[in-house]
């Protein structure tokens, strides 16, 4: 992985808020992961099983002894590299939607982020509140400074719920999907091959259909930034 592979992919990502890099983790390396997620006990209330969605909340806390397995050397150089020397991960989620799952997402931003406690602080707000964790939305710097790395243990295209996306919506600050214009607007879907990884910028418009061709598509949802947050306020999941 040259310096200008990643020099090419950090200005594609900056200019449209996504980009793809295939192969970082071998098939060895998605199989230790895997088995490290099938170990864990998902009786836990950060676990969340329904017919459309397994999802594990707070992640990398829930199951530490997976971090050494996502952060290896080529992560860590793309986050070095792409996002900047002093980024830290802040929220982190794995979800698997089943062969049978016909869940869908319509067009949104990730607009919150989650934090430790609930305060009141100028700019911060609507909070909501689920199993003590809370969620916030902040002012928008800090939603612009947050990257997203989603790490693929399956190969996912648009029949099996890959990401679409609205290139270059990132740079038009809170974008409600009901204003957009579509004839301007053009929708790309974001196929990535197992192993592989889509880094995003939360503030780009995506969502994703149902699967139609009976694969399951499993990621894993990682959020970084390099930001500290106000007064006695704190990152629930920060890890450097």
């Amino acid at each position: 992985m040259t310096k200008q592979y990643l020099e090419n992919h950090k200005q594609y990502f900056l200019e449209k808020g996504l980009t793809v890099i295939n192969s970082i983790f071998s098939d060895d390396e998605i199989e230790k992961i895997t088995k490290s997620i099938a170990k864990a006990d998902a009786s836990k209330e950060n676990f969340r099983k329904s017919a459309d969605v397994f999802a594990i909340r707070q992640f990398l806390k829930e199951i530490p002894e997976i971090k050494d397995l996502i952060f290896n050397d080529t992560i860590k150089t793309i986050v070095r590299k792409l996002f900047g020397d002093k980024y830290f991960a802040v929220k982190s989620i794995y979800f698997d939607k089943p062969e049978t799952s016909n869940w869908y997402v319509a067009y949104h931003q990730d607009l919150t982020i989650s934090v430790d406690k609930k305060m009141e602080i100028a700019g911060f707000g609507p909070w909501t509140a689920k199993q003590n964790q809370f969620a916030v939305q902040p002012p928008l710097p800090f939603l612009e400074n947050i990257c997203t790395i989603r790490i693929h243990l399956d190969d996912t295209d648009e029949y099996n719920g890959a990401l679409k996306v609205i290139p270059g919506s990132h740079t038009k600050g809170i974008y409600r999907p009901e204003t957009m214009n579509w004839k301007t607007e053009i929708e790309k879907f974001c196929d990535v091959q197992k192993g592989g990884i889509m880094i995003m910028k939360p503030l780009t418009l995506h969502g994703s259909n149902r699967t139609t061709d009976g694969r399951r598509r499993r990621v894993i949802h990682i959020e970084f930034s390099d930001m500290e947050l106000p007064e006695e306020l704190q990152w629930s999941e920060r890890m450097n």
